[in-house]
């Protein structure tokens, strides 16, 4: 009943348009995003609010937003149109985003790094170096959740150690993974839409240099006034005493750099083949890529020492949630989509011209921030398809004539996940494994006092020196 509700008041004509399988956005009214903004909205507040019924329950609202959008699909375009927008999007841009995030999900847990070092802020600086550059090697999720934990280890015997997993946030599981598809989900959907593999190389190593250094060097002075006040203090005795670090679970490296390898073969062997899967066609290098990726996946659980996954803390809630959520979120932006791809002549118009200025060019500011403002709060996948979508949509055209465009969705994308908790997927993971080993991490509203403090002013440097 509630799906017919919504498909009446967003569709009034009920057209049927299984002839025509191209949703017409021209003619969609904004209660076709409902599903959508209700979606992002129980993921932002799901788990601070009501933690236990999310906890339990996500999944069956994930389906719920979903079937919202499907049934009246149906109902206004016909079956087979709805069906057909929904089965391209799960089969060519959701399948391949969910494998490449498990791949590196499960090679990386079974990669151990074992043994402590003393946390002084040269070291703590080091480790966060290392991080933000494997960040954009082997993703945001893979690279905090091998390096969190001995960075905890190296800080729990200092009485202030809270700032170190919060900058921790801003660099490893943000800022670094802003330099290639590997990185961060929102590049990742721009190169299944066909975005270069190094284009954003090549386009935002300038501005990822200054934010990420100035974050760190922020870092490092902060870091240093709070090591010379506990000097002062009574000394806490080590629960950790130093050993020798070892890497542990070297098997999965190569089996990383085979992920890497397999993105690129997709990216550079286009041998004009597809296979049509129920009227949607799929390209042969994208097929061969998502096998490739999942068998080595598979080939880590053969390969790791269970030892090494446990101590990792290694379960899999998180990339279930992640698979469950991502989901309902692909299905739900189909009509938002099929809204943005109409232009000045859809909906969505006055959300057009905010970021178009009067010549009718894109505003590279305005994208930047309004793309940043929501990836903080919502999921900065989806955020980075929206406003994609908004900027035209066509790859090469964003990559050429509005590359500075491009870059500046991309930067305020994978930026500012860091504004806060929920901003990408890996923020929450860390704040909970911390909190699990007594840091006594800030709520809500004292991470976004430290992100406010420290991110914001660093981010309209970086705007107007690289955007304005």
């Amino acid at each position: 009943m509630a799906a017919g509700i919504l498909a009446s008041a967003a569709f009034p004509q009920l057209a049927v348009a299984a002839e025509n399988h191209a949703l017409p956005g021209q003619t969609m009214s904004l209660w076709w995003g409902l599903p959508f903004a209700g979606l992002l909205l129980s993921i932002a507040t799901g788990p601070l609010l009501f933690h236990h019924a999310w906890e339990h329950h996500y999944g069956k609202i994930t389906a719920f937003w979903a079937a919202l959008v499907i049934v009246p699909l149906a109902i206004a375009f016909g079956m087979s149109s709805a069906m057909e927008a929904v089965l391209h999007a799960l089969l060519t841009e959701y399948m391949s985003f969910i494998i490449l995030l498990f791949a590196l999900f499960t090679i990386s847990g079974g990669i151990l790094v074992a043994g402590n070092i003393h946390g002084t802020p040269l070291v703590n600086a080091g480790l966060l170096l290392i991080g933000a550059v494997l960040a954009s090697v082997i993703g945001t999720t893979g690279a905090s959740m091998i390096l969190i934990r001995p960075i905890l280890r190296a800080n729990d015997n200092r009485p202030f150690n809270a700032h170190v997993a919060i900058f921790f946030i801003f660099l490893v599981s943000n800022i670094g993974g802003s330099l290639t598809p590997l990185g961060d989900p929102p590049l990742f959907v721009g190169f299944l839409r066909g975005v270069d593999f190094f284009w954003t190389t090549q386009n935002l190593w300038r501005e990822t240099l200054f934010v990420g250094g100035v974050v760190l060097a922020t870092f490092l002075a902060i870091d240093i006034i709070l090591h010379r006040r506990e000097a002062g203090m009574p000394k806490i005795k080590d629960p950790t005493p130093d050993t020798k670090v070892r890497i542990r679970g070297l098997a999965n490296i190569p089996l990383l750099a085979g992920v890497i390898g397999a993105i690129l073969l997709s990216a550079l062997w286009k041998p004009g083949v597809s296979v049509s899967v129920m009227g949607v066609s799929l390209e042969l290098q994208d097929l061969v890529r998502d096998a490739i990726i999942l068998a080595l996946a598979f080939l880590s659980l053969r390969v790791s020492y269970k030892s090494h996954r446990e101590a990792n803390g290694f379960n899999w809630e998180p990339i279930a949630e992640v698979a469950k959520l991502f989901a309902g979120i692909f299905i739900c932006i189909v009509p938002v989509v099929a809204i943005l791809k109409a232009g000045h002549d859809g909906a969505l118009a006055p959300l057009v011209s905010l970021v178009t200025s009067p010549s009718g060019q894109p505003n590279d500011l305005a994208y930047f921030w309004l793309t940043g403002a929501l990836s903080s709060f919502l999921d900065n996948a989806p955020t980075y398809l929206v406003f994609f979508e908004l900027a035209g949509g066509d790859p090469q055209h964003l990559m050429t004539e509005f590359a500075s465009t491009l870059a500046a969705i991309s930067a305020g994308a994978v930026f500012m996940g860091a504004n806060t908790y929920i901003g990408n997927a890996p923020n929450f993971m860390v704040y909970a494994i911390a909190r699990h080993r007594g840091v006594k991490m800030p709520g809500f509203f004292g991470y976004m006092a430290w992100s406010g403090a420290v991110l914001i002013p660093i981010f309209l440097i970086a705007g107007f020196l690289f955007l304005d």
